[in-house]
């Protein structure tokens, strides 16, 4: 865990929000990718690897900023 703390400390937040909206939501049109692969997630639809993989890489960012934020609370607290 102490692991994990060091590198979140270390990752800019300015550059994890760049990442969310770059990565994390490239392509835009029609809807952004991530969310598509979440309602695809949601069906029970997310059946082949490629889109499995395709979530991770557009989810990753958000994944590491939710975590960035809530180590930047719990210090704080």
């Amino acid at each position: 865990m102490a692991g994990l703390r060091r590198v979140m400390a270390a990752l800019p937040l300015w550059a994890l929000v760049l990442a969310c909206a770059t990565l994390g939501l490239a392509p835009m049109s029609p809807e952004p990718h991530v969310w598509e692969k979440l309602k695809m997630l949601a069906a029970g639809a997310l059946t082949q690897p490629i889109d499995m993989v395709d979530l991770a890489l557009h989810g990753l960012p958000w994944v590491l900023l939710v975590l960035k934020l809530f180590s930047m609370l719990t210090k704080r607290a």
